[in-house]
């Protein structure tokens, strides 16, 4: 039987089509961007190698790599260690972990919020299970224009996004759960399209879906703290408070191809490519 499974993860490993080697990337919606231009970029440095990329969040692809149906699995957020061990259950192999880029999770309002700043405890009020903020003015006494009653529109995630793990646990901590209620999204960028068009909303989203259409606000750690900005450079000194790691995973030691690509993404081409997708690149492995 466990030579069965092994067997059937190699048939669902990298494919050829067309005399080309198929590798499958699923997961991250943050890091889709990212990955579709690396993938771009790459067939014209090795024609005879495609990388498939599909995003869905984070959770979907590291499912997909348990699984056996993908190569290389995108999360903006690290594996579980159950996940770790299901892994390894399914197919006998450990997981193998490359972090390809660092990002900052911004908030950002409707351009006519007047809001400019904000600190951990107030996002935390508007977003977090027994948070008392309901309407703008609960916040610094903020008044939305266009905003009707000037009640707050949350905009979240789906709970399989790794960007949604990571923003319940960077603002309320690993007890406290997101309240009822909010508008939970498959995207990042549908999460930005709704801000944009809704005055009342608030959302986030890694810094490199940010458009000049939605406005990021600064955040502050405590009330006395400096108020940073979601910039590469607050996410390469960690100065900005909700600062992450983006990672891709693969299920034991890659294949030579799948090697050569995750070595390829830290080479400088790659990295040129990671700083104009909005993102800062991973410290060279």
């Amino acid at each position: 039987m466990r030579a069965l499974i092994i067997m059937l993860f190699i048939v669902v490993g990298c494919t050829k089509k067309d005399n080309v080697l198929l590798v499958q990337n699923k997961g991250s919606d943050t890091l889709v961007n990212l990955a579709q231009a690396w993938a771009e970029a790459y067939k014209d440095i090795k024609p005879g190698v495609a990388i498939a990329v599909s995003g869905g969040g984070s959770g979907t692809g590291i499912a997909a790599l348990i699984n056996g149906t993908v190569d290389i699995a995108n999360s903006s957020r690290a594996m579980k260690e159950e996940e770790r061990l299901e892994a390894k259950n399914n197919n006998g192999k450990e997981i193998n972990e490359f972090i390809v880029g660092m990002d900052a999770l911004a908030v950002f309002v409707h351009p006519k919020n007047p809001l400019q700043g904000m600190t951990l405890e107030e996002v935390a009020c508007i977003y977090g299970e027994g948070g008392k903020c309901v309407h703008w003015s609960d916040v610094r006494g903020t008044v939305v224009p266009g905003c009707k009653d000037n009640k707050i529109i949350r905009v979240s995630r789906q709970s399989n996004s790794g960007t949604y793990q990571y923003f319940r646990e960077a603002i309320l901590g690993k007890k406290r759960d997101l309240k009822l209620g909010s508008m939970d999204l498959n995207g990042s960028r549908e999460s930005i399209d709704l801000v944009e068009k809704t005055p009342c909303a608030i959302g986030y989203s890694g810094m490199g879906y940010l458009n000049p259409h939605v406005r990021a606000v600064c955040i502050q750690k405590t009330a006395d703290a400096e108020c940073v900005m979601p910039t590469i450079d607050t996410a390469i000194k960690k100065s900005y408070p909700i600062s992450r790691e983006l990672y891709m995973y693969t299920s034991g030691v890659p294949s030579a191809e799948v090697q050569a690509y995750m070595e390829w993404t830290q080479s400088d081409i790659a990295r040129e490519i990671t700083i104009k997708a909005g993102y800062v690149p991973a410290p060279k492995r």
